[in-house]
């Protein structure tokens, strides 16, 4: 490892922390125009100081919101947001099992099958997709906004790699000890697979909490509707008022869960890459 000493390791200092300002300028300017008032806020220059009014406009965005209170998005998206990613996590790594660990007609055609799914984003196939949930009454509901996006090629492909990588002597000893395939699969490749699980909680987490176009056209009712479709819709059209305070917050507030499964889930990485054990 070679180490920069004098000018070398203050220049570096400089820009890490004049990048981090340009990132996190963004965000400390939405915090500080939700703790203000309207007037505050159109009328320049906005203060760089947060304002004495964080928790009336929290309190504002939580219970009253636009079309429905942000509490109520709130737990929608974390409802879909999670059940998205342990319904994606879920069915991969058992599609990786039978595919690695089961010999059966088809079995690379039903992998390829799955891989070619990559090559359809959601936008491509949203309207047969829309068509077959309105036909099963998933409409407003909670199935209709996990259920169909709750595969995932890509968790799959990284699944099976993972799994073509751990020695066949291992899955012999299991064979001879006794071990089910369930048994192996639980005791031996899933603790196995705890750093992948952790790095792809994060990703699909993320992922599903930003869904914007599937939430939008699977539900009409404003009690269905998800943190980042509140956020669109709090936004004016025309000549209509803006309550810039509630947005902000509102705004700052869809940011707290992806932000605490990042820092939460990072120590869990960290730590399933350490182990000595794994």
């Amino acid at each position: 490892m070679v180490e920069k000493r004098g000018a070398g390791i203050w220049l570096t200092h400089i820009v890490l922390i004049l990048g981090i300002a340009v990132l996190c300028f963004p965000i400390w300017f939405a915090f500080v125009a939700s703790t203000v008032t309207q007037d505050d806020i159109i009328r320049p220059p906005l203060p760089l100081i947060p304002g004495p009014h964080l928790i009336e406009n929290y309190g504002r965005a939580l219970a009253e919101g636009v079309n429905a209170p942000v509490s109520l998005m709130l737990f929608n998206s974390m409802v879909m947001a999670l059940g998205i990613t342990f319904g994606k996590l879920f069915i991969s790594i058992l599609s990786a099992f039978a595919i690695v660990y089961f010999r059966f007609p088809g079995r690379m055609l039903c992998f390829w099958l799955i891989f070619l799914t990559l090559m359809l984003p959601v936008e491509v196939r949203i309207v047969p997709t829309y068509e077959v949930a309105a036909q099963l009454n998933l409409l407003n509901s909670y199935p209709g906004l996990i259920l169909p996006l709750i595969a995932s090629a890509t968790a799959t492909f990284l699944f099976r790699q993972l799994f073509m990588t751990i020695p066949d002597e291992i899955v012999e000893a299991a064979r001879i000890d006794g071990a089910s395939p369930m048994r192996f699969f639980r005791d031996i490749l899933v603790p196995m697979s705890r750093t992948n699980i952790a790095a792809l909680f994060v990703i699909l987490f993320i992922y599903s909490w930003n869904q914007y176009l599937w939430p939008l056209l699977i539900t009409t009712e404003p009690e269905m509707n998800t943190i980042v479709m509140g956020i669109k819709q709090m936004f004016p059209s025309g000549d209509d008022w803006a309550d810039w305070p509630v947005i902000m917050a509102t705004a700052m507030l869809a940011m707290l869960p992806p932000v605490a499964v990042v820092i939460f889930m990072q120590r869990l990485f960290v730590k399933g890459l350490i182990e000595s054990e794994k």
